[in-house]
């Protein structure tokens, strides 16, 4: 099983760091990444497994919210199912 986790809001030193060593307490390995900042807009986006993740996902997902608040970000975790779902195109 994965998850998407999208980061975007302003750059700043350590986002990737703060971010992956969340997955890395949670037992959430990062398999890619790819992140791209536009002049100071800072945007990421994370594929995770979550296989043996050691919480919840929706922890996971509290957890993230709450890093985003603190650091002016908006972080989203969405099973990839669900990802797959709304990206898809008939």
């Amino acid at each position: 099983m994965k998850a998407v986790i999208s980061v975007i809001g302003k750059d700043a030193v350590g986002i990737l760091a703060k971010v992956s060593a969340i997955c890395a307490e949670c037992n959430a390995n990062v398999t890619e990444v790819t992140q791209s900042v536009l002049q100071d807009v800072f945007a990421m986006v994370m594929l995770v497994d979550i296989t043996k993740l050691s919480i919840p996902l929706a922890e996971l997902s509290d957890k993230m919210s709450e890093l985003g608040k603190s650091l002016g970000l908006s972080i989203f975790v969405m099973h990839e199912d669900i990802f797959n779902t709304m990206h898809h195109i008939d």
